[in-house]
């Protein structure tokens, strides 16, 4: 009875969720693009259910408004939800045009490079099906080699175990490989009009850059409201843990 009165309450909350957020694109078509910001927040806050698109629609009110820092979060906000989506980069990049710093993004070169440009294709959860989907038919090909009698078709079975294996293997590694990325790849953006990177975890420590709003970090640890974190272009440094928010 319990499982049953959980199971109507979330495809309520479902159905409601759904409702705003139908009501939101209704104003944001009306060029309310404030009114709809309210209506979007208050389902991020009260629901639990957030998507990909929920994120986009709330970073384009905000860009249509000219904030900075909200709509390149939302946009980033969206990636993680659905990486690599080309209508999201696309704006996303627009919106970066705002920013007021010019940080130059060091690309990654040799081997590196390849396993990184490889394994991004797709995410970790659509590695895992595949390696599921892979591990399936090499199964089939198993039990096709297993029941074959003749020898010409045991042979091509074989070599498609072989290959198959080959391909779950890699695929495992991906996942694997994707996963560890996700979970490290702590992006942050910055909310203030102005913060500096210091050299230590100090206000009284030398100040490397300052940065504005909209400008993309990446924390690598935190200690006592401050975060150490890295640029695009490698340089790393110290900034006041309230002035930027974490994209996960």
């Amino acid at each position: 009875m319990k499982n049953i009165l959980y199971l109507f309450l979330l495809i309520s909350q479902v159905f409601f969720a759904q409702g705003r957020f139908e009501s939101a694109n209704a104003l944001y078509q009306k060029g309310q693009y404030k009114e709809a910001i309210q209506v979007y927040e208050n389902i991020v806050k009260e629901d639990k259910l957030h998507s990909a698109e929920l994120y986009f629609n709330l970073g384009n009110c905000y860009y249509k408004l000219n904030q900075v820092a909200p709509s390149i979060y939302n946009y980033e906000k969206a990636l993680v939800l659905k990486p690599n989506d080309p209508e999201t980069l696309n704006n996303l990049k627009f919106a970066k045009k705002l920013t007021i710093d010019e940080i130059k993004e060091v690309p990654k070169v040799g081997f590196a490079k390849l396993i990184q440009n490889f394994t991004s294709i797709f995410d970790y959860n659509e590695w895992a099906k595949i390696a599921v989907a892979i591990g399936f038919i090499f199964l089939l090909s198993f039990i096709g080699y297993y029941f074959s009698k003749a020898t010409l078709a045991k042979r091509i079975y074989f070599v498609g175990m072989f290959i198959f294996l080959v391909a779950f293997a890699l695929s495992i590694s991906a996942a694997v490989s994707e996963k560890r990325h996700f979970d490290n790849d702590r992006v942050a953006i910055v909310f203030s009009e102005m913060s500096q990177i210091r050299a230590k975890p100090q206000k009284s420590a030398n100040g490397i850059i300052l940065l504005h709003e909209g400008a993309k970090v990446y924390v690598l640890e935190s200690v006592a409201g401050w975060k150490k974190v890295e640029l695009t272009d490698g340089t790393q440094g110290w900034i006041d843990s309230s002035t930027i928010k974490e994209v996960k």
